[in-house]
């Protein structure tokens, strides 16, 4: 009863074009009143106490630290280095794309504002070159998913909060998958562009010392991840306190290095900052509400029996899970999916010998395939944005990169040595 009654409201406000946010708050809400003795506003005070974690704070500094980099000249710098890298290559502005994104992932930790920095640059600049406009903007929206699995993370950050996992070991642990990842969407891209005829972007072939000359240029935006997991693996600072560096150096950088920052473009990245962060900690509040809501009704535990009945074949839950999560990310924002889903599939896979790192990593890859499938599609609707394409057109452009996703997708989860290692190295 309890049971249809949460997940059946769920459904409801989703169909009918309801927030997810507040779509979580009134089906807590209905559950409690209709099938509960619990008082309703046990829903307001666990959004609120939820919110009051030292952790948690890593979040909106990381935001605000890729927001900073992104208008304060990093991101075409990181451009120029790409250019340098893979320009030469067939394909090459769509190689740039997504190794530009790969080096943007190491700042920002989020999707959407990977795709914004990165392609808004690029998908023009593709068009411009010939390139069909739904291929340019599925590039960049594909590659942009890799920037919730390179570290710092703010997925990864929220699982570790919620799975009681070091947050360190899980930016460790999303290094090797998300070059698989890139690697992966760079020979798509290949293939592609050397089917429909896509010249080297890059006049001159490739040279070592434009490498080098480009590197020198981007020295201050390359930085930036070698002082964050430096000082978090070497005991400096927290994975917090590392988010809080990163806002002071992009400062600086921003304003005294590059000088593309002035104070009224501070000001207008903290106003981003301060939005963007309102509408994720709704979000997050909301959905502890309705995890710990579960959890009080054991729901959890019966979808842990219920799995662990059909087998206890770690393949087998594995490949179930894999479903349910790329079936979850269509529909559900991954900050949601994570709070929701992190309770009752983490005992699980505990259960049948499941490392909590390994799983961290195969939840956060799903949930980033979910940035590129419709209807929720973040990153398909950020680069419909910046790059006027129709999102019909990106679509259906984003299918063979789907795909290749999908494949590293199932290497990350039956080759645990590739997630593991370098946390192994830590201990």
């Amino acid at each position: 009863m309890i049971v249809a009654l949460l997940f059946g409201s769920l459904a409801v406000c989703l169909l009918i074009g309801v927030p997810i946010a507040i779509s979580l708050g009134v089906s807590s809400l209905v559950a409690i009143y209709f099938g509960s003795t619990l008082p309703l506003n046990i829903i307001t005070q666990k959004a609120f106490t939820s919110l009051d974690s030292f952790p948690l704070l890593a979040i909106p500094f990381f935001m605000l630290a890729g927001i900073l980099m992104g208008k304060g000249g990093v991101s075409q710098r990181l451009l120029n280095l790409a250019t340098a890298m893979v320009g030469w290559m067939t394909g090459g502005l769509s190689m740039v794309t997504i190794v530009a994104c790969m080096f943007f992932a190491a700042i920002s930790g989020s999707g959407p504002a990977t795709v914004a920095a990165i392609g808004g640059f690029m998908i023009p600049a593709m068009m411009a070159r010939k390139y069909e406009g739904g291929f340019a903007s599925a590039v960049a929206a594909s590659a942009g998913s890799i920037g919730v699995i390179i570290p710092p993370s703010i997925p990864f950050v929220l699982y570790g909060v919620i799975g009681g996992v070091s947050v360190g070991s899980m930016f460790l642990a999303g290094i090797l998958p998300g070059f698989l990842i890139g690697g992966g969407l760079m020979f798509t891209a290949y293939i592609i562009s050397r089917k429909r005829g896509y010249k080297p972007e890059a006049a001159m072939p490739f040279r070592f010392k434009d490498v080098l000359k480009a590197a020198n240029d981007a020295k201050w935006a390359l930085l930036i991840p070698v002082i964050i997991l430096g000082g978090i693996y070497g005991g400096v600072f927290s994975p917090t306190e590392a988010a809080v560096v990163a806002v002071v150096y992009s400062l600086i950088v921003g304003l005294f290095v590059y000088k593309e920052l002035t104070w009224s473009s501070v000001f207008e990245c903290f106003r981003e900052a301060v939005v963007i962060n309102a509408t994720t900690m709704i979000i997050i509040g909301l959905s502890v509400s309705f995890a710990y809501f579960m959890t009080l009704e054991q729901i959890p535990s019966d979808i842990s029996a219920f799995l662990t009945d059909l087998s206890t074949n770690p393949f087998i839950i594995l490949i179930a899970i894999n479903i349910l999560l790329l079936v979850v990310g269509m529909f559900i924002d991954t900050i949601s999916a994570l709070v929701v889903l992190t309770p009752i599939l983490l005992p699980i896979v505990t259960a049948v010998g499941v490392d909590p790192i390994h799983f961290g990593v195969i939840l956060v890859a799903n949930l980033a395939i979910g940035f590129i499938t419709p209807p929720l599609g973040v990153n398909l609707f950020v680069a419909s944005s910046v790059g006027g394409v129709r999102f019909e057109k990106i679509a259906w452009a984003i299918v063979p990169f789907l795909v290749s996703m999908i494949i590293c997708l199932l290497v990350i989860t039956f080759f645990p040595p590739h997630t593991l290692w370098l946390p192994g190295l830590m201990k």
